[in-house]
């Protein structure tokens, strides 16, 4: 019997994957919510472990900071919590009791990490504290959740939103909880930033990428089976002509096989 299409959540973490160099050091943490879940610790996790397979060896993942390389292959429930027994006892390169450890935040050593957010604008700031005025929101949300630090002392953000509405992707965001670039690279430059911020958006629909000088969003590739119509009409400002825009690349049939046969064989990061 042949195997299952690939899904789009093994596409994404495919796509991630290639980004990742030989000996970075990158970091996810065990994200609430079925959704933000999937998105902001499944797919990295994925992601970061097919890289080690194929093209990084010596990349790490730092699981909440405190879990090196941990063997997600060995899951049989999937831990709800980041001190949780199960992710406690999983086997791992190594465990710490501090956050960073020996890697220096304000020096650049964490390479990449992800976050996830309820909006997200044009420049790449993302938003999740509250839903209007700070002061009267009409959503208080969990909170920024070391946002700052992810978007301005890590060398780069994947951003993962697990829905794409127009209310999701907003000209201007309600608050700014992680900053992306208000006036391209000289406006970070401007608040003190020398480095960091947003690589990609990665969406159900999309995923984008920046022109970091002028500052703003931009659509790397289309996900198979969205039009750009249904793109421009789910984003809140203007994606400009989309005609050229590829078709977001398709997984090869090794990645699927070291995906499901070795780094998620029962199915507790992805299903499919």
């Amino acid at each position: 019997m042949s195997a299952a299409p690939a899904t789009l959540y093994e596409t994404m973490a495919a796509c991630l994957a290639r980004d990742f160099a030989d000996g970075e050091v990158g970091f996810t943490g065990l994200l609430t919510g079925q959704a933000a879940a999937i998105y902001g610790t499944s797919i990295p996790i994925v992601a970061m472990e097919l890289a080690r397979r194929q093209h990084a060896p010596n990349l790490t993942l730092l699981l909440a900071g405190c879990y090196h390389n941990p063997d997600f292959s060995a899951l049989e429930t999937m831990p709800d919590s980041e001190h949780d027994a199960t992710l406690r006892d999983l086997p791992a390169e190594a465990q710490t009791y501090d956050y960073p450890g020996q890697w220096a935040l304000k020096r650049g050593d964490i390479s990449f990490g992800f976050s996830s957010a309820v909006q997200v604008d044009r420049q790449g700031n993302i938003n999740s504290v509250c839903i209007g005025p700070h002061d009267r929101p009409k959503v208080r949300l969990v909170g920024p959740i070391l946002q700052p630090e992810h978007m301005t002392l890590f060398r780069r953000e994947y951003i993962m939103m697990p829905h794409h509405e127009r209310r999701n992707f907003v000209e201007k965001v309600d608050y700014v909880s992680g900053v992306g670039y208000p006036g391209g690279l000289e406006g970070r430059k401007e608040l003190g930033l020398d480095w960091g911020g947003p690589a990609w958006v990665i969406t159900p629909k999309c995923i984008f990428d920046f022109d970091r000088e002028r500052g703003f969003m931009k659509v790397r590739s289309i996900h198979p089976g969205v039009t750009a119509e249904d793109l421009q009409g789910a984003t809140g400002f203007d994606l400009g002509d989309l005609s050229g825009v590829p078709t977001t690349e398709a997984l090869s049939a090794e990645e699927l096989r070291i995906i499901r046969e070795e780094i998620d064989p029962r199915q507790m990061l992805l299903k499919h």
